[in-house]
Protein backbone atom coordinates (compact mmCIF):
# COMPACT_ATOMS: atom_id res chain seq x y z
CA UNK A 1 0.00 0.00 0.00
CA UNK A 2 1.39 3.40 -0.97
CA UNK A 3 1.94 5.89 1.82
CA UNK A 4 2.92 9.51 2.33
CA UNK A 5 4.83 10.89 5.31
CA UNK A 6 3.18 12.81 8.13
CA UNK A 7 4.55 15.38 10.53
CA UNK A 8 5.06 12.77 13.21
CA UNK A 9 6.76 10.31 10.79
CA UNK A 10 3.84 7.86 10.92
CA UNK A 11 2.78 6.45 7.55
CA UNK A 12 -0.78 7.08 6.35
CA UNK A 13 -2.61 5.22 3.57
CA UNK A 14 -2.65 7.44 0.51
CA UNK A 15 -5.86 8.75 -1.06
CA UNK A 16 -6.62 10.00 -4.56
CA UNK A 17 -9.11 12.88 -4.36
CA UNK A 18 -11.28 13.35 -7.46
CA UNK A 19 -13.32 16.58 -7.68
CA UNK A 20 -15.45 17.83 -10.59
CA UNK A 21 -15.05 21.54 -11.26
CA UNK A 22 -18.21 23.17 -12.60
CA UNK A 23 -18.25 26.36 -14.64
CA UNK A 24 -17.51 29.21 -12.25
CA UNK A 25 -15.50 27.08 -9.79
CA UNK A 26 -12.24 28.68 -10.90
CA UNK A 27 -10.82 29.32 -7.43
CA UNK A 28 -9.61 25.95 -6.13
CA UNK A 29 -7.26 27.50 -3.56
CA UNK A 30 -9.85 26.94 -0.79
CA UNK A 31 -9.96 23.23 -1.58
CA UNK A 32 -6.21 22.74 -1.97
CA UNK A 33 -5.40 24.68 1.20
CA UNK A 34 -7.50 22.29 3.30
CA UNK A 35 -6.19 18.96 2.08
CA UNK A 36 -5.45 16.47 4.86
CA UNK A 37 -2.13 14.66 4.87
CA UNK A 38 -3.64 11.42 3.63
CA UNK A 39 -4.39 12.99 0.22
CA UNK A 40 -1.48 12.17 -2.07
CA UNK A 41 -3.12 13.04 -5.38
CA UNK A 42 -5.80 15.51 -6.48
CA UNK A 43 -7.57 15.11 -9.83
CA UNK A 44 -9.71 18.10 -10.84
CA UNK A 45 -12.10 17.32 -13.70
CA UNK A 46 -12.88 20.59 -15.42
CA UNK A 47 -14.91 21.80 -18.42
CA UNK A 48 -13.26 21.29 -21.79
CA UNK A 49 -12.71 25.04 -22.17
CA UNK A 50 -10.57 25.27 -19.02
CA UNK A 51 -6.80 25.06 -19.00
CA UNK A 52 -5.49 21.65 -17.94
CA UNK A 53 -2.09 21.24 -16.29
CA UNK A 54 -0.17 19.28 -13.67
CA UNK A 55 1.24 20.97 -10.58
CA UNK A 56 1.79 20.47 -6.86
CA UNK A 57 0.56 22.54 -3.95
CA UNK A 58 4.05 22.42 -2.38
CA UNK A 59 7.37 20.68 -3.12
CA UNK A 60 6.41 17.85 -0.77
CA UNK A 61 2.65 18.19 -1.24
CA UNK A 62 0.20 16.14 -3.26
CA UNK A 63 0.30 16.11 -7.02
CA UNK A 64 -2.54 18.08 -8.60
CA UNK A 65 -3.79 17.11 -12.04
CA UNK A 66 -6.35 18.88 -14.19
CA UNK A 67 -8.34 16.75 -16.60
CA UNK A 68 -10.76 17.90 -19.28
CA UNK A 69 -14.20 16.34 -19.13
CA UNK A 70 -15.00 14.97 -22.56
CA UNK A 71 -18.73 14.22 -22.25
CA UNK A 72 -20.07 17.16 -20.26
CA UNK A 73 -19.21 20.83 -20.50
CA UNK A 74 -20.00 21.19 -16.80
CA UNK A 75 -17.55 18.55 -15.65
CA UNK A 76 -20.27 16.94 -13.54
CA UNK A 77 -19.27 13.30 -13.89
CA UNK A 78 -15.53 12.65 -13.38
CA UNK A 79 -15.41 9.16 -14.88
CA UNK A 80 -12.02 9.77 -16.45
CA UNK A 81 -10.68 11.16 -13.18
CA UNK A 82 -11.85 8.14 -11.18
CA UNK A 83 -10.35 5.72 -13.70
CA UNK A 84 -7.00 7.55 -13.68
CA UNK A 85 -6.66 7.56 -9.87
CA UNK A 86 -3.49 5.79 -8.79
CA UNK A 87 -3.76 5.40 -5.01
CA UNK A 88 -5.32 2.52 -3.08
CA UNK A 89 -8.26 4.63 -1.88
CA UNK A 90 -10.39 7.13 -3.82
CA UNK A 91 -12.41 10.01 -2.40
CA UNK A 92 -14.98 11.85 -4.51
CA UNK A 93 -16.29 15.30 -3.63
CA UNK A 94 -17.32 18.58 -5.22
CA UNK A 95 -14.92 21.46 -5.68
CA UNK A 96 -17.42 24.28 -5.08
CA UNK A 97 -16.64 24.65 -1.37
CA UNK A 98 -19.78 22.87 -0.14
CA UNK A 99 -17.80 19.80 0.96
CA UNK A 100 -14.72 19.97 3.17
CA UNK A 101 -11.73 17.74 2.34
CA UNK A 102 -10.85 17.82 6.04
CA UNK A 103 -13.54 15.15 6.54
CA UNK A 104 -11.66 12.62 4.37
CA UNK A 105 -9.68 11.02 7.25
CA UNK A 106 -13.01 10.12 8.89
CA UNK A 107 -14.03 8.27 5.71
CA UNK A 108 -10.63 6.60 5.53
CA UNK A 109 -10.97 5.35 9.11
CA UNK A 110 -14.00 3.26 8.15
CA UNK A 111 -12.34 1.96 4.99
CA UNK A 112 -9.45 0.73 7.13
CA UNK A 113 -11.81 -0.97 9.57
CA UNK A 114 -13.81 -3.40 7.48
CA UNK A 115 -15.93 -1.27 5.13
CA UNK A 116 -15.68 -1.19 1.33
CA UNK A 117 -17.66 1.96 0.56
CA UNK A 118 -18.15 5.00 2.82
CA UNK A 119 -20.58 7.80 2.05
CA UNK A 120 -21.39 11.06 3.71
CA UNK A 121 -24.80 11.79 5.16
CA UNK A 122 -26.26 15.19 5.95
CA UNK A 123 -29.14 13.67 7.88
CA UNK A 124 -27.51 11.75 10.72
CA UNK A 125 -26.16 13.11 14.01
CA UNK A 126 -23.23 15.40 13.30
CA UNK A 127 -24.26 16.12 9.70
CA UNK A 128 -26.01 19.21 8.38
CA UNK A 129 -27.31 20.77 5.17
CA UNK A 130 -26.96 24.45 4.35
CA UNK A 131 -29.64 24.71 1.68
CA UNK A 132 -32.19 22.01 0.91
CA UNK A 133 -35.55 23.21 -0.47
CA UNK A 134 -38.68 21.51 0.80
CA UNK A 135 -39.65 20.08 -2.60
CA UNK A 136 -36.22 18.53 -3.06
CA UNK A 137 -36.29 17.19 0.50
CA UNK A 138 -39.67 15.52 -0.12
CA UNK A 139 -38.40 13.97 -3.36
CA UNK A 140 -35.31 12.66 -1.62
CA UNK A 141 -37.43 11.17 1.17
CA UNK A 142 -39.59 9.33 -1.39
CA UNK A 143 -36.62 7.92 -3.30
CA UNK A 144 -34.88 6.97 -0.08
CA UNK A 145 -37.93 5.00 1.07
CA UNK A 146 -38.00 3.16 -2.26
CA UNK A 147 -34.26 2.40 -2.08
CA UNK A 148 -34.70 0.92 1.40
CA UNK A 149 -37.48 -1.37 0.18
CA UNK A 150 -35.60 -2.45 -2.95
CA UNK A 151 -32.20 -3.03 -1.39
CA UNK A 152 -32.83 -3.63 2.30
CA UNK A 153 -30.32 -0.93 3.31
CA UNK A 154 -31.21 1.61 5.98
CA UNK A 155 -29.40 4.56 4.41
CA UNK A 156 -30.23 8.15 5.33
CA UNK A 157 -28.83 10.16 2.40
CA UNK A 158 -29.07 8.76 -1.12
CA UNK A 159 -27.62 11.26 -3.56
CA UNK A 160 -25.02 13.21 -1.59
CA UNK A 161 -21.90 13.04 -3.74
CA UNK A 162 -19.20 12.87 -1.03
CA UNK A 163 -17.95 9.29 -0.78
CA UNK A 164 -14.80 7.17 -0.58
CA UNK A 165 -14.02 3.60 -1.51
CA UNK A 166 -11.25 1.15 -2.27
CA UNK A 167 -9.88 1.52 -5.80
CA UNK A 168 -10.14 -2.27 -6.21
CA UNK A 169 -13.93 -1.84 -6.42
CA UNK A 170 -13.88 0.84 -9.13
CA UNK A 171 -14.60 -1.56 -11.98
CA UNK A 172 -17.27 -3.30 -9.94
CA UNK A 173 -19.07 0.02 -9.40
CA UNK A 174 -19.53 0.12 -13.20
CA UNK A 175 -20.09 3.81 -13.82
CA UNK A 176 -22.35 4.54 -16.79
CA UNK A 177 -24.46 7.68 -16.69
CA UNK A 178 -23.02 11.15 -17.31
CA UNK A 179 -25.53 13.06 -15.26
CA UNK A 180 -26.11 14.56 -11.82
CA UNK A 181 -26.92 11.27 -10.09
CA UNK A 182 -23.32 10.00 -9.91
CA UNK A 183 -23.56 9.80 -6.11
CA UNK A 184 -26.78 7.79 -6.33
CA UNK A 185 -25.32 5.58 -9.07
CA UNK A 186 -22.25 4.75 -6.99
CA UNK A 187 -24.33 3.98 -3.92
CA UNK A 188 -26.82 1.91 -5.93
CA UNK A 189 -24.10 -0.24 -7.46
CA UNK A 190 -22.41 -0.63 -4.08
CA UNK A 191 -25.70 -1.92 -2.66
CA UNK A 192 -26.36 -4.09 -5.71
CA UNK A 193 -23.04 -5.91 -5.37
CA UNK A 194 -23.26 -6.29 -1.62
CA UNK A 195 -20.38 -4.02 -0.61
CA UNK A 196 -20.07 -3.19 3.06
CA UNK A 197 -21.37 0.39 3.27
CA UNK A 198 -20.92 2.87 6.09
CA UNK A 199 -22.46 6.32 6.45
CA UNK A 200 -20.56 9.08 8.23
CA UNK A 201 -21.85 12.53 9.20
CA UNK A 202 -20.98 15.27 6.75
CA UNK A 203 -21.65 18.99 6.84
CA UNK A 204 -22.76 20.49 3.54
CA UNK A 205 -21.57 24.11 3.54
CA UNK A 206 -22.86 27.03 1.45
CA UNK A 207 -21.31 27.00 -2.02
CA UNK A 208 -18.37 29.36 -2.28
CA UNK A 209 -18.24 29.82 -6.05
CA UNK A 210 -20.90 28.37 -8.36
CA UNK A 211 -24.60 28.85 -7.74
CA UNK A 212 -26.77 25.79 -7.29
CA UNK A 213 -29.39 25.14 -9.98
CA UNK A 214 -31.22 22.02 -8.80
CA UNK A 215 -33.54 20.30 -11.28
CA UNK A 216 -35.66 18.41 -8.78
CA UNK A 217 -37.98 16.52 -11.11
CA UNK A 218 -35.34 15.84 -13.78
CA UNK A 219 -32.76 14.64 -11.26
CA UNK A 220 -35.33 12.62 -9.32
CA UNK A 221 -36.53 10.84 -12.47
CA UNK A 222 -33.01 9.82 -13.43
CA UNK A 223 -32.22 8.60 -9.91
CA UNK A 224 -35.46 6.61 -9.92
CA UNK A 225 -34.38 4.99 -13.20
CA UNK A 226 -31.00 4.09 -11.70
CA UNK A 227 -32.63 2.49 -8.66
CA UNK A 228 -35.02 0.42 -10.77
CA UNK A 229 -32.39 -0.63 -13.33
CA UNK A 230 -30.09 -1.99 -10.63
CA UNK A 231 -32.73 -3.53 -8.38
CA UNK A 232 -31.84 -6.97 -7.00
CA UNK A 233 -33.69 -10.09 -8.12
CA UNK A 234 -35.15 -10.70 -4.66
CA UNK A 235 -36.99 -7.38 -4.50
CA UNK A 236 -40.53 -8.87 -4.48
CA UNK A 237 -40.40 -10.09 -0.86
CA UNK A 238 -39.15 -6.67 0.20
CA UNK A 239 -41.88 -4.81 -1.66
CA UNK A 240 -44.67 -7.10 -0.43
CA UNK A 241 -46.54 -5.70 2.58
CA UNK A 242 -45.88 -7.37 5.91
CA UNK A 243 -48.97 -9.32 7.09
CA UNK A 244 -50.62 -7.88 10.16
CA UNK A 245 -50.92 -10.27 13.07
Amino acid sequence: MSTIPSVNSRPYPAVSLVAPVRSGDCDTNWLLARLPECVAEVILVCPSSAEASDRSTAPDGPRVRWMRQRDSGEGDIPHAGLLSASEDFIALMGADGSMSPQEIPHYLHYLLNGYDFVKGSRFIAGGSCADYPLLRRLGHHTLLHLARRLYGQQLTDLWYGFCAFRRDFLRLLDLRDDTVELGAELVTHAMHYGLRIAEVPSRELPRRHARSHPRTFHDGARILGTLLDERPHNLLPRLAPIPQR
